[in-house]
């Protein structure tokens, strides 16, 4: 009879840690939530050592310890547990906690949640719990999926279901609806690689013999597999429910294993069997290449004795063993290796990493550190940690880089939002990213996104800018006066930072006397007080000024200006009744045509240009109604023919000449007009002094 043994079989490494930590932790006031794994001998193992199981959390009294096996639970227990104070040591598989994460995030998404998987299996309800128990749970693909709600849908699968089974569903699935399905395949890489070489397996043998506890699920998976491809397979919970009698006859048996399934067992089934058989050799051989192959993997690490020591390295005793390995000098870590320092440790145990196991078992110290580092990363990566690379290269569907031993793949549409033409330019930069999938383990390939974070980053700055603007906008109002910071100016007016916001300083609300630039009046960087005018929360933006909290010239000039007072100014603008004189920036004041010489002028412009600079003096200044009235012709002499013409009179017995009456215009609120009694020798001043 030719026994084959599937490589794959025993403890997965989830299985392994939970298992491990049962078996370490002091077990005092310390309980595990439900069976360890689903293997008797294990769990009455670890209960024997006073470990509790307990399917209800309130079985734990507070204080207590609790382990997580490798299944998970839902968030509810992390919550309860914290409250109650009880100590979690959490052995939830790296698998099942990715599941966990996608589901809590796409049910806080709004999305509807589907589970592939068995709908009592630990796993399944654990996951359920990430989303509140609402998750619709499917096993079969002639299962019902009319009953889905309408709305858009994440799916994920029990890490230990059986990938053909998976791939049905999800046909189906697509097939049923017309929504948006988003399908994140999580069975486990271990079980896809258990599954396929049960097939494979199957396929050449005979007869199988699938071993594991009866109630574990992915080892009766193995078994569905194994009866796909081969018409004799035998389910063993154990070696005592071997009976040699059903198998004898078989020319080619093959041994699958479950993923709770300690490799003890499937020795003592070997052993039964060559009891059984008078092919003792063939047996033995066997047994020799599990010693190998399944009690040692490549990459595990083992706490082996030193034996000795020479010059070509380190004997050292195997744990369970009675073989002695050597470790080889070059293997060791240290600077120098030197015999000396071993020889005096013999006795003493060392941690040793297998680095092969065919033909032989070859162990190594140096890539412990390496291998512990990597570990750690990839544990922080499959979390959901942000981790960084440096791109190595391009090809057409995207991004290439490496992490550690691991190959990272960023697809095209994850570099960035948005089309990414030139990918080129990316060599050699570093690329922030996120898992998206542990595609291979043991190929060691990590798809990862770094769209997925610049998108949170800036949905989170939008997000935050926007309680900012609501805060900002819950609290200022017009007429208020605020204190900003000049940041830019342009030809239209200052941006000026008030609370973080942007408003607008319009360059007409700097200054009482007009501005040409932003800079004549404010200094850039420079803080000032405003004053609010205008605010719309509809389209983000607000108006303030500077000017409206300074004094107006006019405020000014009741200090610095007086009738009778001289002032020198400049012409500006020149009308029929007069001429504006800018006496200083934002106060003119008028010349009536009357006041600017002491000769009747038909028009100012006779004796006046725009530009022109004179001296006047204040007949009447009017603050409040922010006029002035002025003279020039009050600072020069009268000429005497004028005054001559004042003292002539007619005759006696002479008529009267009748003066023409010419009309001058004036300021609107001031018209004066030649009276007919009037005599053409008195001046317009002495009319405006009586």
């Amino acid at each position: 009879m030719e026994i084959l043994v599937a490589k794959s079989g025993g403890f997965c490494r989830g299985v392994k840690k939970a298992v491990d930590t049962a078996l370490t932790i002091n077990p005092e006031n310390t309980y595990i939530y439900g069976e360890i794994i689903h293997n008797p001998d294990v769990v009455k193992e670890i209960t024997d050592r006073g470990l509790v199981m307990v399917e209800d959390l309130n079985d734990v009294p507070q204080g207590a310890t609790l382990i997580i096996r490798s299944h998970g639970v839902g968030e509810a227990i992390y919550q309860d547990c914290e409250r109650r104070n009880i100590a979690i040591v959490d052995c939830t598989c790296e698998f099942v906690k990715r599941t966990q994460k996608i589901i809590r995030e796409a049910h806080k998404n709004g999305k509807t949640i589907i589970i592939v998987g068995e709908p009592t299996h630990p796993e399944v309800v654990g996951l359920n719990g990430w989303c509140d128990n609402k998750a619709y749970i499917f096993s079969s693909p002639t299962d019902d999926f009319s009953i889905l709600p309408e709305n858009d849908y994440c799916v994920v699968a029990q890490t230990t279901y059986s990938k053909e089974k998976f791939d049905k569903i999800i046909k189906n699935l697509n097939n049923n609806s017309e929504k948006t399905v988003e399908i994140f395949e999580t069975i486990c890489y271990t079980t896809i690689g258990r599954q396929n070489e049960a097939s494979e397996l199957a396929r050449q043998c005979d007869a199988m013999l699938v071993i594991g506890g009866l109630n574990s699920s992915n080892t009766n998976k193995l078994y569905d597999i194994c009866k796909q491809h081969c018409s004799n397979v035998f389910r063993l919970g154990s070696a005592a429910d071997l009976e040699y009698k059903k198998i004898k006859r078989f020319k080619k048996v093959g041994i699958v294993t479950g993923a709770s399934t300690p490799n003890g067992q499937t020795q003592e089934v070997l052993l039964k069997m060559e009891m059984e058989t008078e092919a003792k050799a063939t047996m033995a051989e066997v047994v020799a290449n599990m010693d190998n192959q399944q009690r040692f993997k490549k990459g595990q690490l083992i706490t082996a004795t030193i034996s000795s020591a020479d010059e070509k390295g380190v004997e050292v005793l195997l744990p369970n063993t009675k073989k002695e390995v050597l470790l080889d000098k070059d293997e060791v870590d240290c600077e120098v290796y030197n015999k000396e320092d071993f020889a005096s440790k013999v006795g003493e145990e060392i941690e040793l990493m297998v680095v092969a196991v065919s033909p032989r078992v070859v162990l190594s110290q140096k890539q412990i550190k390496q291998v512990k580092e990597e570990e750690a990363l990839l544990a922080d990566v499959t979390a959901g940690k942000e981790f960084e690379v440096e791109c190595t290269g391009f090809n057409k569907g995207g991004l290439t880089a490496q992490l550690g031993s691991y190959t990272v793949f960023v697809p095209a549409r994850e570099i960035r939002p948005g089309f990414v033409k030139d990918r080129e330019k990316y060599v050699g930069k570093k690329l922030r990213l996120r898992l998206i999938e542990l595609k291979n383990e043991r190929r060691k390939e990590i798809i990862a996104s770094q769209r997925v974070i610049l998108e949170e980053e800036k949905a989170a700055k939008e997000a935050a800018k926007a309680a900012k603007e609501a805060e900002f906008f819950a609290n200022i109002h017009v007429d208020d006066v605020v204190e900003g910071k000049v940041e830019r100016a342009t030809a239209f007016g200052a941006f000026v930072s008030v609370n973080g916001f942007d408003c607008l300083a319009h360059i007409s609300d700097l200054s009482w006397t007009g501005a040409k630039a932003v800079t004549d009046v404010l200094e850039i960087g420079k803080k000032y007080q405003f004053k609010v005018l205008k605010i719309d929360e509809e389209t983000k933006k607000v108006s303030i000024g500077y000017k409206q909290l300074q004094p107006q010239p006019w405020d000014l000039a009741v200090e610095k200006y007086a009738e009778g007072d001289v002032i020198h100014g400049k012409v500006v603008r020149i009308v029929p009744f007069g001429a504006f004189v800018e006496v200083e920036k934002g106060i003119d004041g008028l010349v009536h045509v009357s006041q600017i010489s002491h000769e009747f002028l038909e028009n100012p412009t006779t004796v006046l240009t725009i530009g022109q600079e004179i001296d006047a003096k204040i007949l009447k200044l009017d603050c409040a109604e922010k006029k002035m009235n002025l003279s020039i012709k009050a600072l020069e002499p009268k000429p005497e023919n004028v005054e001559r013409k004042a003292k002539e009179a007619p005759a006696d017995g002479e008529k009267k000449e009748k003066t023409r009456k010419p009309r001058v215009a004036k300021p609107a609120d001031e018209v004066m007009e030649w009276s007919d009694e009037v005599d053409s020798g008195v001046s317009i001043a002495d009319l405006l002094n009586k």
